[in-house]
């Protein structure tokens, strides 16, 4: 696995895994950071994987943004908000994007930029001491990577809104009853049930899956006859794919089917 600037990351098996290693700060994202996350992303994206998990170590998932190296900033602030997102940004765009399974295990609490982290997953599984802050307004600030658009597509608009402005802490069972996270587990058996996850994910159709990924994504945008086209074209593309040919044998045999991805 390699480790750099709080970030660990390792593909094997056909699963991808980032892990937040820097629990003395909460795992707080700053500049050298930021720069590895994006890199450790686009190092597991190279590799294709057929799923990824996301996860932090210690008691805190994300606390967000290194507010010490705000302060140590000064005027500079917006300067170093730049470096940091020119990078992070566009990562976090290409990991929640990619047609792999995503899953988040969210070990503790989450704040800032920890939000976008957490919640950017096709499946967020949290631990019972996992609760969300915003934090952003409560120091003068705004949201970024992607906090306000995966808290909005989760909770809905305007109590994602309402969230960013108070800044109230909202515990586990709550996040669980307004659909930020989709399943919660005692703090020690988040892991296991991560793992078991994301490694059903790595042996599924994962073509299907992007395919799945891609046509959800889109659907409160696209009008309904763009839509059918591209669900027209997409099953077209899997109709002819070994994936399809073996579950379809499988279906019959009743067998579990054996996928290759492809």
């Amino acid at each position: 696995m390699n480790t750099e600037e709080g970030i660990a990351w390792t593909v094997e098996d056909d699963i991808g895994r980032i892990v937040l290693k820097r629990p003395e700060r909460a795992n707080a994202i700053g500049r050298a950071s930021s720069r590895v996350l994006a890199r450790a992303i686009d190092d597991v994206l190279a590799h294709k994987p057929r799923a990824i998990l996301l996860s932090g170590e210690g008691r805190v998932f994300c606390a967000g943004g290194d507010i010490e190296e705000f302060v140590a900033a000064g005027d500079a602030l917006p300067a170093l908000v730049d470096d940091i997102l020119d990078r992070l940004h566009p990562a976090l765009l290409r990991l929640s994007t990619s047609p792999a399974p995503l899953v988040v295990a969210v070990n503790g609490p989450i704040g800032g930029a920890g939000v976008g982290l957490a919640l950017c997953g096709d499946f967020v599984l949290a631990a019972e001491s996992m609760k969300l802050r915003t934090g952003y307004a409560a120091i003068g600030l705004s949201p970024d990577a992607g906090a306000s658009y995966f808290l909005s597509r989760r909770v809905g608009p305007v109590r994602a809104q309402q969230l960013l402005m108070l800044s109230d802490a909202v515990d586990s069972q709550r996040c669980l009853a307004w659909g930020a996270v989709d399943a919660l587990y005692p703090d020690g058996e988040l892991a296991a049930a991560s793992e078991a996850l994301v490694a059903r994910l790595a042996q599924g159709a994962s073509a299907s899956f992007g395919g799945i990924k891609a046509l959800c994504a889109g659907v409160p945008g696209r009008p309904f006859e763009e839509h059918l086209a591209m669900e027209r074209r997409l099953l077209r593309e899997r109709a002819g794919s070994a994936d399809a040919r073996e579950g379809v044998a499988a279906f019959v045999a009743k067998r579990a089917p054996r996928f290759t991805g492809r």
